[in-house]
């Protein structure tokens, strides 16, 4: 009776090797919209300014008081920004659960409407935090002299975009025959 073998490590070596490899893609900046690379930059600036407040704390044992208010706000600039680019690409959090059991109709009819709700969210945020900035005025910040409405102006320009993303994709959605569930 013959015994069995066991393999070497070089014969198990080139199967490993070839299951982890990949091949690199290249890199297309061409979609990256104008709030992706604004909010990129307020993310940079969010992480230096981090970096700095940590350094100035534990660092220098001396924390710069502005830093705290800062990273707030360029935390705000990042998402309101890039609330655009979520809706854009329909990557929002969303239960589609109920979409998966729905009859075809029925979740199309479901999503165009949940695709109508989203579009009046964002187009009476907009005008909310337009009627707010109103009524703030010259209203400055804690510890910079600055004035709030920009951050608000911010906040508005991505409710805004967002809004205009939505009506994007709810006609893309109204042509095709989209019923809640996105295609795997």
């Amino acid at each position: 009776m013959p015994t069995p073998t066991t393999p070497s490590a070089n014969q198990i070596e080139p199967k490993i090797t070839h299951a982890f490899h990949t091949e690199d893609e290249d890199i297309d900046l061409r979609p990256v919209t104008l709030e992706g690379w604004l909010s990129l930059a307020f993310f940079l600036l969010l992480g230096i300014t981090v970096f700095y407040q940590f350094f100035t704390r534990y660092a220098l044992n001396d924390s710069a008081a502005w830093t705290e208010e800062i990273a707030r706000y360029l935390l705000i600039a990042c998402v309101f920004l890039a609330l655009g680019i979520g809706t854009m690409k329909h990557s929002h959090v969303r239960v589609d659960f109920f979409y998966r059991f729905l009859p075809r109709q029925m979740g199309r009819g479901l999503a165009l409407t949940v695709d109508v709700l989203c579009t009046v969210y964002y187009a009476l945020c907009t005008v909310l935090t337009g009627l707010m900035m109103q009524k703030l005025g010259n209203y400055q910040m804690t510890v910079v002299d600055l004035p709030m409405n920009l951050i608000y102006g911010i906040c508005l320009a991505g409710f805004a975009l967002a809004a205009v993303r939505s009506v994007k994709v709810m006609l893309a959605h109204w042509r095709s025959d989209y019923a809640g569930v996105d295609e795997l």
